[in-house]
């Protein structure tokens, strides 16, 4: 061993123990590592931040991107709700989401995946009275199998493709990694359907910020336009669309009001309806039902590009403007454009029009604006904001755009016309085009620590390759790998990689191994590919603990989950990852 190479583990093994030890978030964990290798001499400073341009860094990105628009296209969830009612056991529950978040895992970033199914998990368990702790850590298993089926599923799978690239000349392209993944993904869906009843039954997840505001008598008003699907029609029919858990206070056709329509009364083109219930489920039954809200037609001014238009939550403070006086009467969009999209007052039922509602001191209204100007506003209006929370109430949903995008991304690639970054990064501009997703939710949705890390490890990994440390480490593996036989060395590279990435990060756990896994093959005299397949396999598969994947650590709160309850599920299925897997590695990429 040499100076640069010893050095070089140095770097390495201070920042893994910076990242066991917690102290510091991963990325400035990964940027001081960049800094130290700098300054040591491993790293040259005209290559530190070469990370930033690597391909692998505008895949993540743009694959992050397209994930948040399929969410809020809210088509997957708009389907899944129509099997909401044949889903009334809990094992049918763990099934028909586990198989979806594992299929759509597949074709979009996981944390993505399961992000867009957790709400739809949660009004299921609801409806069902399913504990949410026997769905939400199958689903995040399920995504983690799911990222391992496609190149841009997971980041491991990405870097893997790239070190092949380096070593070959020719990367792993999309579907290279389907066979074995698929195989492996299909054996831990079906364990789960079973193997949820290892899990603690009945834990209380953490409260969100919904919950802490618990405003649940929201009313709006919504008119019903000539296309909807809801004429003709019952009143019951429309609260079945919303789940029973939003109903109609009142239809106002042709300027009469009908106050408490019966459950059979039939819904015609042009009718106002007086709707009440939570955000979230007026929101659904909107959308739903195709119903187009009030005020929908006036759009908010916008003075330059990027001007947005949202929808946030206020009170009516003490000395508002707006006390005992209707929207319409102080003529609330024309003079401070803004459009009044619900209104909710403790204790009481509002069946009036929004225009007609005379507003109270300590009423909480959702108001629609341009975001930037809303603060003025809020201001000259006397209003206070409450803590933020998603109010999709009045914004633009169920868009095909964003899935018929996405298919166009993955067939390019597939085909090999163009490359992936290409591709994604392609999808996720045209995202932002078409409206999609605004720019402030496009800065928002990247999860700029992975990418930092991303853009700050790959320096450091390549110096560990560069000053021959991987080529050290695949001669000491080999000396003890030579006495096993073809099999037991890819289970030690494979488990090798699991053991390592709870405390290193999957993505950070391959750019190291990666390059090590490939000389040791080498090393052994076998080709390298089966080798990366089960080092991306094990990074991407860390079943144990809630810190190694941000998947895992999503659903640790709204679960109610402890650090020692991922074993009991993560430990069967891990053993089954190796089981399913070195088999299959060996079948479809043969060592020699």
């Amino acid at each position: 061993m040499n100076l640069q190479q010893a050095l070089a583990f140095a770097t390495v093994a201070g920042m893994m123990a910076l990242f066991v030890w917690g102290r510091f978030r991963y990325d400035v964990v990964a940027a001081f590592s960049l800094l130290a290798a700098v300054a040591i001499g491993i790293v040259p400073p005209d290559k530190a931040f070469s990370g930033f341009s690597d391909d692998i860094v505008i895949i993540v990105a743009s694959a992050l991107l397209v994930s948040a628009a399929v969410a809020k296209s809210g088509v997957l969830e708009a389907g899944l709700n129509r099997l909401a009612p044949y889903l009334r056991t809990t094992q049918m529950q763990v099934i028909v989401l586990v198989g979806v978040v594992t299929v759509l895992s597949a074709f979009v970033k996981n944390i993505g995946a399961l992000a867009m199914m957790i709400p739809v998990a949660f009004q299921i368990a609801r409806r069902t009275g399913t504990p949410p702790s026997s769905l939400l850590m199958p689903m995040a298993f399920g995504s983690l199998l799911g990222g391992i089926v496609t190149l841009v599923g997971t980041s491991p799978n990405i870097i893997v493709a790239r070190v092949r690239g380096e070593l070959l000349g020719q990367p792993f392209h999309m579907f290279d990694f389907t066979p074995v993944g698929l195989g492996i993904a299909l054996a831990g869906v079906i364990f789960l359907a079973f193997g949820y009843r290892l899990l603690p039954q009945g834990r209380k997840g953490a409260s969100s910020i919904d919950e802490a505001l618990d405003i649940k008598d929201y009313v709006t008003e919504a008119r019903v336009p000539a296309q909807s699907e809801m004429i003709g029609k019952t009143v019951a029919d429309l609260h079945k669309m919303g789940d029973e858990e939003a109903k109609v206070s009142a239809i106002i056709r042709d300027e009469t009001r009908r106050p408490t329509p019966l459950p059979d009364a039939a819904i015609r083109a042009g009718d106002v309806l007086i709707l009440e219930g939570e955000p979230m489920a007026l929101e659904r039954i909107v959308a739903r039902a195709g119903l187009k809200l009030s005020g929908e037609h006036r759009k908010p001014k916008t003075d330059e590009a990027t001007d947005e238009i949202g929808v946030i939550e206020v009170v009516i403070g003490p000395n508002s403007v707006l006390t005992g006086i209707s929207a319409e009467r102080i003529d609330l969009f024309e003079r401070y454009q803004v459009n009044l999209i619900a209104v909710s007052r403790r204790g009481q039922r509002l069946k009036e029009r929004l225009r007609d509602i005379d507003l109270h001191p300590g009423d909480v209204i959702a108001l629609q604006g341009n975001l930037k100007k809303l603060p003025d506003t809020l201001k000259a209006l006397g209003c206070l904001p409450l803590a933020a929370r998603d109010i999709r109430l009045g914004s633009a949903r169920r868009s095909l755009l964003p899935v018929a995008i996405l298919a166009a991304a993955m067939g390019l690639v597939a085909f090999d016309l163009v490359p992936v970054a290409i591709a994604f990064f392609g999808a996720g501009v045209l995202l932002v085009l078409f409206g999609a997703l605004n720019l402030r939710e496009v800065y928002e949705t990247i999860e700029w620590p992975i990418i930092i890390m991303l853009g700050a490890l790959i320096p450091v990994s390549e110096a560990v390759r560069t000053t021959g440390g991987t080529d050290l480490i695949a001669a000491w593996l080999s000396s003890f790998g030579g006495t096993l036989p073809p099999t037991g060395s890819l289970v030690l590279i494979m488990i090798a990689a699991m053991a390592v990435t709870p405390f290193l990060n999957n993505a950070a756990t391959v750019l190291v191994m990666a390059p090590i896994a490939a000389s040791f093959a080498s090393k052994l005299g076998y080709k390298p590919d089966a080798f990366l397949m089960a080092v991306a396999i094990g990074a991407a598969c860390d079943f144990l603990t809630p810190i190694g994947h941000q998947c895992n650590t999503l659903v640790m709160g709204p679960g109610g989950y402890r650090f020692g309850d991922y074993w009991r599920l993560g430990l069967p299925l891990s053993i089954i990852v190796v089981v399913v897997g070195i088999p299959l590695i060996m079948l479809f990429w043969p060592l020699r």
